[in-house]
């Protein structure tokens, strides 16, 4: 079957180029689910969740779940916890993938990656963003300060501790200045709220 095994060696060409593919992806280049669900069953391709495939022997990155969120949702931003774990600012594992995305777009279904979804405005979501390649994978990061400022904006949902964590952090490994902070705090409405606990950690630095 000349043409089936040209499908399965495009299949293999996009997956070593592109790292993690959405099922949408393979049809516009031509290959069909069916011939994807075979790939499966013969383990030359893995299922990752609805949708998304991958090489069984490729290099899992340690923010894979991040890869596999922005594969799905290349609008949203990864945030508050998330983006602290993969800026390296705290010790919390997220049960679930924080991310924000603006006020107009749609609702994520629920899938296989568990999410958790925060609209933005659009002059926050679009400030400060890092594009990040995990996995071959473009992915949409808040930059340290701004980090910090939404996870204080949002400490009623992730907890003050978290927060605090994430500012002493990213101080302690100079990953952000105090005015980087204050200016991100200042833009997010939070300037009061960090500021006495900023003062309080640079007061003897």
């Amino acid at each position: 079957m000349p043409g089936l095994r040209s499908q399965r060696e495009r299949a293999r060409d996009l997956l070593a180029a592109g790292g993690i593919l959405r099922l949408s992806e393979f049809r516009e280049a031509g290959i069909t689910a069916a011939t994807l669900s075979r790939m499966e069953k013969d383990g030359e391709v893995v299922r990752l969740a609805r949708g998304l495939y991958q090489r069984p022997d490729a290099d899992l990155d340690a923010h894979h779940t991040l890869a596999e969120v922005a594969k799905r949702f290349p609008k949203a931003v990864i945030c508050l916890v998330s983006a602290l774990a993969f800026h390296g600012l705290t010790d919390q594992l997220p049960a679930k993938v924080w991310m924000a995305i603006g006020r107009k777009d749609w609702t994520p279904r629920p899938g296989d990656i568990p999410v958790r979804t925060l609209r933005f405005a659009d002059d926050l979501l679009a400030d400060s963003v890092e594009t990040h390649v995990i996995e071959g994978v473009p992915v949409k990061v808040f930059g340290v300060a701004k980090t910090i400022a939404d996870c204080f904006r949002h400490r009623g949902r992730i907890g003050l501790p978290v927060a605090l964590e994430g500012l002493q952090e990213a101080l302690r490994q100079r990953k952000a200045t105090p005015a980087e902070i204050a200016r991100a705090a200042e833009a997010g409405g939070v300037a009061t709220v960090i500021r006495p606990y900023l003062e309080a950690l640079t007061a003897n630095g």
